[in-house]
This record gives structure tokens, C-alpha cells and sequence, in this order.
């Protein structure tokens, strides 16, 4: 990888897998077996946050101790896990993938889902050779991406952060891509509403094709 490369650090959840729907599924039946009230696509895209027990406590106005989130976090991924398999790649996305391969650019990927999941996922939908790295969450689900992210641009070789654009769709992402001296593109059709992404500050897209030709113009 050249020293003045462009280079995307792609996110998974909510940006290139279409699993929103997944997630408000799996996040009213673990709502169920915890007693909370089932949530709509709307608010839960204005409540949400990471890291994630601060959207209980936007939901339950307080946080929760650390058995209930363990408990908690248990239940989503047990419901969400069960529908991922459903989940189809967000569109236009696999065609992005290539042609930027094929462009000679280089791009990554970087997600707080657990990594031995994410990996297998990834390649079932055919697009792993697009990238040259796939790193997932190997510590605890209750940290933000900005830990992650130093990581994974570590094990970049000779990319500088400023020749970097993360693109997501949480602030996390834009607050991770900061932190390394990176820049953001957000996507709305994920976990956030439009509203709540335009309050972090950096440019927000409602596609993914939107994101890449914005992504080009910051570097």
C-alpha cells in the first residue's frame, strides 16, 4: 500500500449489511423477556448510542448494573444472531466493493461485531477478497469503536490517518474516525436518524454511492 493511498475503512452493521430490520426485531423480543416496552425504527434511531448500556439508560432513565446488562446484552444477540443469516448486503454495496478494488484503491473493514461471526459472514456474502483487512470486536461489548480503531489502522501499513475515510452509520463511527485523525462520511440507513447524525458535525449521505463520491472529495 503506497504512502499516499486512499483507503475507506468500511463499517458492517447498518452500512454495507442491510440488518436494521434484524436489529429492531431482535431488540423487541430481547425488550419482551426483559419487560420493556417494544420499540418502534424511529425512536429506537433516536435513542440509540454507543456504547450501548447508555441507550438503556436513554430508555430505562437509568443505567443498567452490570448483571442486567450482561443479561441484556445476552438476549440481543441470541434473537439477533438467529436473523442475521436473512440479512442481505445494503444495496449497491457489493458493486461499490469491487469497483474500487478494481480502481487500484484500497479499503477495510472494521465492526464491533464479534469477530468470529463477522468473518464467515462476510465471506457468505462474497465480499471478503475486497478487502485487505477484516477486523471484528475481540474485547468487551460495552467499548466504543475509538480502541478498535487505533488498532486496525495500526495493522495498516504505511496509510497515513489523514488519507483515511471511515464510512458508517453511527456517530461512534465519526467519533472513532476522529480519534485517529481520520475523516467520517455517515450513512442514514442504519442505526441513526438523519437529525441525529447531522449533529456530529461531518457529512451525511442516504446512500452508499452518495458516501463514496463524498468520501473522495475529503482526500
Amino acid at each position: 500500500m503506497g504512502k499516499h493511498a486512499k483507503h475507506l475503512v468500511w463499517d458492517w452493521n447498518g452500512t454495507l449489511l442491510d440488518d436494521i430490520g434484524a436489529v429492531i426485531g431482535a431488540t423487541n423480543a430481547a425488550f419482551a423477556e426483559l419487560g420493556l416496552e417494544a420499540i418502534t425504527l424511529e425512536r429506537y434511531r433516536e435513542l440509540y448510542t454507543v456504547p450501548v448500556p447508555k441507550f438503556y439508560e436513554r430508555l430505562m432513565g437509568r443505567l443498567p448494573t452490570e448483571e442486567e446488562w450482561l443479561v441484556m446484552d445476552d438476549a440481543f444477540h441470541r434473537h439477533y444472531w438467529q436473523r442475521a443469516d436473512g440479512c442481505g448486503l445494503t444495496v449497491g454495496a457489493a458493486e461499490l466493493l469491487a469497483a474500487r478494488r478494481a480502481s487500484g484503491s484500497t479499503q477495510s473493514l472494521l465492526s464491533l461485531a464479534p469477530h468470529a461471526e463477522l468473518i464467515p459472514l462476510v465471506r457468505r456474502h462474497g465480499i471478503a477478497e475486497h478487502f485487505v483487512r477484516m477486523d471484528g470486536r475481540v474485547g468487551n461489548s460495552t467499548d466504543g469503536k475509538s480502541g478498535h480503531m487505533v488498532r486496525h489502522l495500526a495493522a495498516l501499513e504505511n496509510i497515513p490517518a489523514e488519507r483515511i475515510v471511515v464510512i458508517g452509520d453511527a456517530a461512534d463511527d465519526a467519533v472513532a474516525a476522529a480519534h485517529v485523525g481520520a475523516k467520517a462520511v455517515l450513512y442514514t440507513g442504519g442505526s441513526h436518524s438523519r437529525a441525529s447524525l447531522e449533529r456530529v458535525g461531518v457529512p451525511v449521505v442516504d446512500s452508499l454511492a452518495e458516501a463514496v463520491a463524498v468520501a473522495d472529495e475529503l482526500v
